[in-house]
């Protein structure tokens, strides 16, 4: 065993992982701009396409998790040999992972697409795109795992470096192929593929190349083919967990999507663009929640519970400060943000409405995303699932139904029951943290991570 290296502060972690989550956005902002000039149908046909892949994308991101996780304590418990197997292993399950999917998402294009009863013209845009950029999933899956490895240890600017890059290329690609400049051909929709494969490819070799020099690490093939039992067990036992809870919250939010349609058009226009503003201040708390999970680890590998516990005390204040005052900033500029997407005064002023909502909204939602990432990375996987879930079905769902539909309070209700979910499940992942009923699998992380007496 080695020392632990010196932790990163919250702060650290925190900015470079809300900038990379926003640029992205931002980047994939712009490709939907450009591909509007071709026609409402390709827009129309790449989301539908980018429905399957986003899907395939949320797997390996539970890999990632568990990864991280579980690299987080033998990075903490200063177990070098243990922090290389797990990255290894990581990598190597994404990779075999991605190129499965990979496979299948490019042969099964087109029946995949029939399933989703998309008419012929949107299939002639979604089927190119999707064999092409599902060939190349192990690539973005690779990418992930790598990224997540470099940030467990503390290289989050170099991972948003990696990001910008990989973004840039990207949405500089779109625009040459997309409209044949600098002498190339136009090669519409499938240029966006090609575009989009070229930015996983350079993001790549960055990751690789950095991952040596800022880690002195150089994965040899033949560690990618075998993956120890021991090592994935504990990596899915973080993951599957993360992949439940996110599931049944994706699976909850389109029911709930359901019911605001079922509203009425301008009622589903406004929760589009009000999920368009919000989602700037949701970045800022994910950011917080998941340095936090990377410190945590980092915490309980090294033994130190007590420290942990104050971490998330701390993280807590900063989410507060940093999330309301976007809540806020972003409540008071509503009528001009939603005024950039639309005319339409009801939904400027219905918008406005949740933007206020939101001020009371975030800071449930920091609460509820620092303590679970703060309990998974401390071992607790188990409870934040239950808990999550009977709250999504309930009150989420359950309360959208009650508040939005059978009293009348339309999207302002559906709103409402989201703020309600929030703050329940924020109180109760506070209170078991608070309670500290996650020592006992912390207590268990750090005694098999601890070295034995000779």
């Amino acid at each position: 065993m080695h020392p632990a290296p010196q932790r990163p502060t919250l702060f650290q972690l925190a900015w470079p992982l809300f900038l990379e989550q926003l640029l992205h956005m931002l980047v994939g902002m712009i490709g939907v701009f450009m591909v509007s000039h071709i026609g409402d149908s390709a827009v129309a046909g790449l989301s539908a396409a980018n429905q399957v892949v986003s899907l395939c994308i949320m797997v390996f991101g539970f890999v990632a998790i568990g990864g991280s996780v579980v690299l987080t304590h033998h990075i903490g418990a200063g177990d070098r040999q243990g922090t290389r197997s797990v990255a290894v292993a990581a990598i190597a399950v994404n990779a075999w992972l991605g190129l499965a999917l990979g496979i299948v998402v490019a042969v099964l294009a087109d029946p995949l697409l029939r399933a989703m009863q998309l008419s012929d013209a949107l299939r002639g845009y979604a089927r190119p795109y999707l064999v092409i950029v599902g060939a190349s999933l192990c690539l973005e899956a690779v990418n992930l795992s790598v990224s997540a490895v470099l940030r467990a240890h503390g290289h989050s600017r170099t991972a948003m470096w990696v990001s910008l890059a990989q973004n840039v290329v990207s949405a500089c690609g779109n625009a040459v192929l997309l409209f044949g400049l600098l002498g190339a051909p136009v090669l519409g929709v499938e240029g966006v593929a090609y575009a989009t494969v070229l930015g996983r490819i350079v993001a790549l070799l960055a990751l690789i190349l950095l991952l040596g020099r800022a880690l002195g690490w150089h994965p040899q093939l033949r560690e990618l083919l075998v993956v120890p039992a021991d090592v994935l067990r504990r990596i899915l036992h973080i993951g599957l967990p993360a992949a439940g809870e996110k599931v049944s919250w994706y699976l909850a939010f389109m029911t709930i999507t359901a019911l605001s349609a079922r509203l009425g058009d301008t009622t589903l226009a406004t929760q589009t663009y009000a999920m368009q503003l919000v989602h700037i201040v949701v970045l800022t708390s994910v950011a917080i929640g998941l340095a936090t999970e990377i410190l945590i680890g980092q915490l309980v590998g090294a033994g130190e519970f007590d420290a942990a516990y104050r971490q998330v005390l701390q993280s807590l204040k900063l989410g507060w400060l940093f999330a309301g005052s976007m809540a806020l900033l972003v409540a008071l500029a509503a009528p001009w943000l939603l005024g950039l997407f639309t005319a339409d005064a009801a939904i400027i002023a219905t918008g406005t409405v949740l933007m206020y909502i939101g001020i009371v909204l975030e800071p449930g939602r920091v609460a509820n995303l620092v303590a679970i990432n703060a309990l998974r990375a401390a071992g607790d996987v188990r409870y934040p699932v239950v808990v999550g879930m009977l709250s999504m079905w309930t009150i989420l769902v359950g309360g959208a139904w009650l508040l939005g539909t059978a009293l009348g309070l339309g999207l302002a209700g559906v709103w409402l029951a989201m703020l309600c979910d929030e703050w329940l499940r924020g109180v109760l992942m506070y209170r078991r943290w608070q309670q500290r009923g996650w020592l006992v699998q912390a207590g268990a992380i750090h005694r098999r991570l601890r070295p034995q007496p000779c």
